[in-house]
């Protein structure tokens, strides 16, 4: 008896002595050094999207990222405001329903008329194939749609600010898609969160 409670007790010890860790050795990407890869994450590609991967399959991912960024950015806004009660004055079609009338969220995609639903497809549309692109050439990086006409200063920065900037837009824009998901997702949950209000 005395053997077993003493076998226990060294093999339950043993639990907490320090084991040999297998070496692990990691081969590092090309992208490692992109802007966006900071801690504590550092370069995170857990699906593998960049595996052997070259310089422009990466700049497609990013200008896809950053224009998800963007328009998550809005969508969050907008979402927002509207549960703030801010709305466009008047009608949104010839009938009469005013923009007051339109429910916020998902139930907003419903009450919308077809012909502003196909309206806004048109535009988005217009907006992906003629405008949202580079047109002339100029781009610094990708994403960049001034195509020589808007600067609002950013020709007077610094590389080391331009950068700083692209980064703040790129995790804004990573906030902003979790922002909008989660906003949907306790939508379909129902209840209240702070700020926003009733879902």
């Amino acid at each position: 008896m005395k053997s077993t409670i003493f076998a226990l007790i060294v093999s339950s010890a043993a639990a907490f002595a320090p084991s040999a860790l297998p070496k692990v050795t990691t081969s590092l990407s090309a992208f490692e050094a992109e802007l966006g890869v900071q801690p504590p994450l550092g370069f995170y590609d857990p699906l593998g999207l960049l595996d052997d991967a070259d310089q422009e399959r990466f700049d497609r991912l990013r200008y896809v990222e950053l224009k998800h960024g963007r328009i998550s950015q809005l969508a969050f806004l907008g979402n927002i405001i509207n549960r703030a009660g801010v709305r466009l004055p008047g009608n949104i079609d010839y009938e009469g329903t005013t923009f007051e009338s339109i429910p916020n969220g998902w139930a907003a995609v419903g009450a919308i008329p077809t012909a502003g639903i196909a309206q806004l497809v048109l535009l988005v549309g217009f907006l992906e194939l003629a405008v949202m692109k580079d047109v002339t050439g100029e781009a610094e990086f990708p994403g960049d749609f001034r195509n020589g006409l808007l600067d609002y200063g950013w020709d007077n920065f610094d590389e080391e600010e331009k950068l700083f900037k692209r980064g703040v837009e790129l995790n804004n824009g990573r906030a902003a898609m979790f922002g909008i998901l989660g906003l949907m997702v306790h939508e379909q949950l129902g209840g209240s969160l702070p700020i926003v209000g009733e879902m």
